[in-house]
């Protein structure tokens, strides 16, 4: 996998860049929709290719472990041919799962053991299994096996998990080696920062994962429950870190403010299941602010979904169509939410790149964030 570097803002931490793999091409800042299980809830391929020009997708190693199997995946040829993506795709390692699985869990040093969600069922992930799991998956960038820490936690806990998680990231790379990829295309490797919100535990994480000389790294432990100036705080202290010449992952952020604060901050990439999750619950982004569209107030107003002519499903769809799509329980309301919500990320990080290559993004986002988080 290569990186490179396009352009930098003058004012800020900011860059664009273009992310090579042998699935295709990411320009970065990129947004990156969340597909769990294999699919984008609510969200057709075709919709994500075409009419939002999705780049890259998720799908995450515990979950497809547990349903459909790697069985059922290397009989397939992988998840790109089993869910007929052709374009990159990442997995998440599971160890958020089974950090939100705290109740059905067990962690050792050796590993985690864990009941299904599904079935009762138990398992165990070590960082080995995993490396073999994301193996069958065939996912272009995969993610080392860590804890993520829960916050707020105390500082004896975050020191240990982040030896835990350093060691299981050697225990990584070691196995990886060993086990070749399955279908002709090169996997890379992203090791996760971690430490919770104490900064010299960040910068131990930072330093560690810096030196294994990745393809590519990730934050983690953040966009937990944290005030969004701690979540800044560490982003920015592990940016200043990380190497400048690989792309930097922040895990599971966020809201549109977010990511332009994050992009500020040196971020290249993101993902978030807040575009379709909220989009179901009839939460809709747009570049005047946030709309809960099951309000009365939308009942009779007829114009497009984002007023300042930003369309990503059909233009037909207005705002008070889409609320009689709620009020009557259609599942295209769902779709058509979700879908809205998805291209509008995607528009986002699109335009922040074209600010930061034209040299005024810190203007643009200063002007964008207030606007942003408008609740209409």
């Amino acid at each position: 996998m290569d990186f490179e570097l396009i352009g930098r803002d003058a004012r800020s931490s900011a860059r664009a860049g273009k992310l090579t793999t042998d699935h295709g091409d990411i320009e970065t800042p990129i947004f990156m929709p969340v597909g769990t299980a294999g699919t984008v809830k609510a969200v057709h391929q075709r919709e994500l290719k075409n009419d939002i020009q999705a780049q890259i997708i998720l799908g995450n190693t515990y979950h497809l472990y547990l349903r459909p199997g790697t069985g059922i995946l290397e009989a397939a040829g992988g998840l790109h041919r089993f869910n007929g993506w052709d374009k990159p795709i990442l997995t998440d390692s599971g160890g958020y799962q089974v950090y939100s699985l705290s109740a059905r869990r067990k962690l050792t040093e050796e590993g985690v053991t864990f009941q299904s969600h599904i079935d009762g069922s138990r398992h165990k992930f070590t960082p080995e299994r995993v490396m073999e799991i994301q193996r069958s998956i065939g996912a272009d960038i995969i993610m080392a096996f860590d804890e993520c820490t829960p916050y707020p936690c105390d500082y004896q806990y975050a020191d240990k998990s982040l030896t835990i998680t350093n060691h299981w990231l050697d225990r990584c790379f070691n196995h990886l080696e060993t086990v070749p990829p399955l279908y002709g295309h090169k996997q890379s490797l992203f090791p996760i920062v971690q430490g919770s919100t104490f900064r010299d535990l960040r910068i131990k994480s930072a330093e560690y994962v810096a030196s294994k000389g990745a393809d590519g790294n990730a934050i983690g432990g953040l966009s937990v429950g944290e005030p969004h100036e701690i979540m800044y705080e560490m982003t920015e202290l592990v940016c200043g870190i990380l190497p400048q010449d690989k792309p930097r992952y922040l895990m599971g952020v966020g809201t549109p403010a977010n990511i332009l604060e994050s992009i500020a901050l040196g971020i290249d990439m993101f993902d978030c299941v807040m575009p379709t999750r909220n989009g179901r619950n009839g939460m809709l982004f747009t570049s005047e602010g946030i709309i809960n569209i099951k309000n009365e107030k939308w009942k009779d107003d007829f114009s497009p979904i984002d007023e300042n002519g930003l369309i990503f499903v059909d233009s037909q769809y207005s705002k008070a169509y889409l609320r009689h799509l709620f009020a009557a329980k259609e599942m295209l309301g769902s779709m058509v939410a979700s879908l809205h919500n998805l291209g509008f990320y995607l528009w986002l990080v699109k335009e922040a790149r074209k600010h930061i290559i034209a040299g005024d993004f810190s203007i643009w986002k200063d002007q964008m964030v207030p606007k942003l988080a408008n609740r209409r």
